[in-house]
């Protein structure tokens, strides 16, 4: 097993490579630049969004100094957006740029915000948090819920509480996550009905005036919602796996043996069937996590106002600050690889029998 999680682990290297390639690539056919972004805020124009949406009068304020790649650049001397470009490294061919860049994060220099002068992995720790907060919460109570509630629905497959539970969940897995949290903000949050929860963050004003326990109770209150809203999806996903192992595993000849034998219900399903019918499930972990913490995480986190990688993700995309990109997206790929290597140990830990190492040899 030591040597299997070895080389899973070096294979973490050329695929956040990969990742990185991908995305510095792409980034290179986006419209619009840290360059047009430092040019709209210094001309008052908001963002670089806004040079693409004026119009005519923005293309006739293009330059014609040697930089009309630069929309609304008028008035501003050739010097100057020099200078800008060198303060980006802008200055340099794309593959200079990039093995700098890759050269950096060898040394763990993931560079310095654009915009905020705040070192990335300063932002990203702090940041991180709230992320993996939400996510990890959200998991686990999915866990906690789907498994228990997918047992029953297997062992009582085709029952009215089947039934009920299975048109509940599929209407729940319906309703998009974004739209489910603004109907959460809107009944619970003050919106129109009922002010039970808060609007936004994590912490209330009067955080650092609270004891131990007032602390732990105002996050949970504050919690509560983006958790409920980030959990629907993989609530839904999660009990109709679980139910449809179980069904799967009930149905094998080993079974039908061990209850001839005069095994109770309950002593096969969890002492024969529960093993084999979670390798499924814990199949489906870095999936759900992984879910929860990177596509909910940038909609739910600008929903209810939470400073997390995904809403710092999402502004340094739309600010084009390209060290913070590079910075957030390495870091999802860096979690979503280890995710899926502690997904293999569960296998193990799960069902001993289960060996990497043989199956690969």
């Amino acid at each position: 097993m030591g040597a299997y999680i070895l080389r899973r682990l070096l294979l973490v290297i050329p695929t956040l490579l990969g990742i990185m390639v991908i995305n510095f690539a792409l980034v290179q056919f986006v419209p619009g630049g840290p360059v047009e972004q430092a040019i709209a805020q210094l001309q008052g124009g908001g963002d670089v969004f806004e040079s693409f949406a004026g119009g005519g009068s923005d293309v006739e304020s293009q330059t014609t100094t040697g930089n009309d790649q630069y929309i609304g650049a008028r008035g501003l001397p050739p010097e100057f957006i020099k200078e800008l470009e060198q303060q980006f490294g802008l200055d340099k061919p794309p593959l200079e740029r990039f093995l700098n860049m890759l050269w950096n994060y060898v040394q763990l220099d993931f560079g310095e915000s654009y915009f905020r002068k705040i070192a990335v992995v300063d932002l990203v720790l702090e940041k991180m948090p709230v992320s993996i907060t939400l996510g990890l919460w959200s998991t686990l109570i999915a866990y906690l819920v789907s498994i228990p509630l997918g047992i029953r629905k297997a062992v009582r497959d085709g029952s009215r509480f089947d039934t009920w539970t299975s048109g509940m969940i599929i209407m729940a897995y319906a309703i998009p996550g974004f739209l489910f949290a603004i109907l959460l903000l809107v009944l619970f949050a003050g919106g129109s009905y009922w002010q039970v929860f808060p609007l936004r963050g994590l912490t209330s004003d009067n955080w650092d005036d609270l004891s131990l326990l007032g602390k732990v109770g105002d996050y949970f209150w504050h919690i509560t919602l983006p958790v409920v809203a980030s959990t629907i999806s993989a609530f839904a996903t999660l009990t109709l796996l679980t139910k449809n192992s179980f069904l799967d595993e009930i149905k094998k000849q080993y079974v039908i043996t061990a209850r001839a034998k005069g095994l109770s219900d309950r002593d096969v399903l969890y002492g024969h069937v529960f093993r084999n019918a979670m390798l499924i499930v814990i199949a489906g972990f870095p999936a759900v996590f992984i879910g929860v913490f990177f596509g909910g995480s940038v909609i739910i986190e600008t929903i209810f106002s939470l400073d997390g990688l995904g809403r710092l993700g999402y502004e340094a995309a739309v600010a084009r600050d390209y060290p913070v990109v590079f910075g957030t997206l390495f870091m999802f790929g860096l979690i979503g690889l280890v995710v899926g290597i502690l997904s293999d140990l569960m296998y193990v830990l799960v069902d001993p029998r289960i060996d990497f190492e043989s199956r690969e040899g």
